[in-house]
């Protein structure tokens, strides 16, 4: 069963989201990564690293069946419809998915500042290491290791212009496609950070706010 529960934040502007998946659906969606992962012919079959920005191990792209079936669209489509209605007062009756990739990250990978296609973008995480490691000198609430940084405008008075996140398992956050985003690369961990994200179109009369 979704969750229909969504938190919204504005830490410099756009409105951000966040909603949580349900345990059952990241079972079925690393069951499927993995398999995947496991399978050379599907893996060389589905990669989208070519298309993507990111200086990580592995980025593939999920087939849209699975998409359906696991019950992934259904969470995405209700979250982002809550969102909108949340944020604008406005129900979509939209929500077409462009793709929707996992993200495979390991320590020293990074992805650099970009931003994305479409309307609507977001980012959920699946696994993660116990540890991201520490910074060579550590300083107090600095350490960016193995975060997502959203990034909007220029630092002013009362305004920020970066909003940091820590990745933790089951939680998936909703952002526009033109927010720039950048992940930081992590320490002390074999371990993988594994991430899925989507790009979508919603309606356009909604997300078109110069044509009234």
């Amino acid at each position: 069963m979704i969750d229909n529960t969504i938190k919204t934040t504005r830490p410099f502007g756009p409105s951000i989201a966040n909603a949580t998946m349900p345990n059952e659906l990241v079972e079925k969606l690393n069951t499927y990564i993995d398999n995947i992962i496991d399978d050379e012919e599907k893996s060389k079959k589905q990669d989208w690293g070519g298309k993507l920005v990111g200086h990580v191990k592995q980025e593939f792209r999920l087939e849209n069946e699975f998409v359906q079936s696991s019950g992934f669209m259904d969470f995405l489509a209700q979250s982002v419809g809550k969102w909108i209605q949340v944020s604008e007062k406005q129900k979509i009756s939209t929500f077409n998915i462009i793709d929707t990739w996992v993200v495979r990250q390991f320590k020293n990978d990074y992805n650099p500042i970009h931003w994305h296609n479409g309307h609507i973008s977001g980012v959920g995480y699946l696994k993660l290491p116990k540890s991201f490691g520490n910074l060579s000198q550590p300083k107090k609430n600095l350490n960016r290791n193995g975060r997502i940084e959203l990034i909007h405008g220029s630092r002013m008075f009362l305004q920020q212009s970066t909003f940091s996140i820590k990745p933790e398992i089951n939680q998936f956050y909703f952002f526009p496609n033109y927010m720039m985003h950048t992940v930081y690369p992590f320490t002390d961990s074999d371990e993988e950070r594994r991430s899925i994200s989507f790009n979508a179109y919603i309606d356009e009369k909604i997300h078109n706010v110069y044509s009234g």
